[in-house]
């Protein structure tokens, strides 16, 4: 497998216009990347460019904060879904995890989880937020919420994905069958090569195309 075929294309810009969206799935399409991953709004737009293609459609769920209802954030995945996306990128509920509301946690993962069935969820745990143990705890609760993928970061919150970070999370997620994406700041070949060896699954970057051009 190339380093492409673990691409996400990514544009969560809140000024990203129609425009944009099509340059990102144009460009996914030539170097033939794992997929792209927008907002919301733009999922039904994605398929239809990627139609005919295997590029992947992939979304994001309670974005960028994680901090907004249960009950939205299923909801979202449940359009996103119906829409046609691939895979949704939902946000920890990082004050609940913070506050030690374990419970809270899991029923909100698996609330997007339920929703999105049988598509698979990562989530996104921000974790230039979270000590060490916090992340370790972290992937447990997210393997007990039934979702497929830990993430690391959101690319909007004051840290991103480390070759630290991804260690850690990919031998605490072996141990519950998760897998890693690593997101945030990740802008070259040898920055996605790291994150792979360091055990991603997953990249997410605003520069896939430029990473697989550079690998050609």
């Amino acid at each position: 497998m190339t380093i492409a075929q673990h691409l996400e294309h990514t544009l969560l810009k809140p000024e990203a216009t129609v425009e944009d969206i099509m340059l990102l799935c144009s460009q996914a399409k030539e170097q033939v990347l794992l997929g792209v991953c927008v907002n919301p709004c733009y999922v039904a737009l994605a398929r239809h460019l990627l139609s005919g293609t295997d590029v992947k459609v992939v979304t994001v769920v309670g974005f960028p904060l994680g901090a907004t209802f249960s009950e939205v954030k299923a909801l979202e995945a449940k359009m996103a879904v119906e829409a046609h996306a691939d895979e949704i990128d939902m946000v920890m509920n990082i004050a609940a995890f913070k506050t030690g509301d374990h419970a809270a946690v899991v029923s909100d993962i698996r609330s997007v989880v339920e929703a999105a069935k049988p598509f698979p969820v990562k989530v996104i745990i921000e974790a230039c937020l979270l000590t060490d143990a916090e992340k370790r705890t972290a992937c447990r609760l997210v393997a007990e919420g039934g979702a497929a993928f830990v993430k690391t970061s959101t690319g909007f919150n004051q840290g991103g994905a480390t070759v630290g970070d991804v260690e850690l999370l990919a031998a605490e997620a072996k141990k519950y069958g998760l897998k890693v994406k690593a997101a945030g700041g990740i802008r070259d070949a040898a920055a996605a090569q790291a994150m792979l060896d360091a055990g991603a699954e997953r990249i997410g970057t605003s520069a896939g195309h430029k990473i697989a051009a550079g690998e050609a």
